[in-house]
């Protein structure tokens, strides 16, 4: 392995977390900056969302609790993705497809979970989506985040 692929591997894992970390925490425009100013967020099931500002408000209105848990107020607010199996199945000094696995635990417990198929660009010293493709897989009953038509 060259060192060049070592760097683009942590780069792309540290933009991986800053997805999750920034999602967890409600900052959706930190959030957006692991994407290309240009990149798309596709969810199975819905239309294919482009651009920095379009991704923000998409997850914007995700990231707003469902009515059940916004009526409950001392009920504290808890969302965290768990990233795992994180595959490298292409990779080129300009290119890289990822696959990996999260689930999503909230207040109620486990929420949903299923995957992700990602491509990255460098971007200066970064590595950005250019691509995602979110697949859930299943999704709790009474999930706070996962919406019914998110699930086949």
């Amino acid at each position: 392995m060259q060192m060049w692929e070592l760097v683009a591997r942590e780069r792309i894992r540290d933009t991986l977390a800053l997805y999750n970390w920034s999602g967890d925490s409600g900052r959706i425009e930190d959030l957006t900056q692991s994407f290309c100013p240009e990149g798309e967020l596709e969810v199975r099931g819905t239309a294919t969302i482009s651009g920095r500002a379009a991704i923000a408000e998409f997850l914007g209105g995700v990231a707003v609790p469902t009515p059940a848990v916004s009526a409950k107020p001392a009920l504290k607010r808890i969302v965290r993705h768990t990233l795992t199996n994180i595959r490298f199945t292409e990779l080129t000094e300009k290119r890289a497809q990822v696959s990996s696995y999260f689930t999503v635990f909230t207040e109620i417990g486990p929420d949903h979970y299923g995957r992700y198929r990602d491509v990255f660009i460098p971007v200066g010293e970064c590595w950005l989506i250019a691509h995602r493709f979110v697949s859930t897989d299943w999704r709790a009953p009474n999930s706070t985040m996962a919406p019914p038509s998110s699930v086949p």
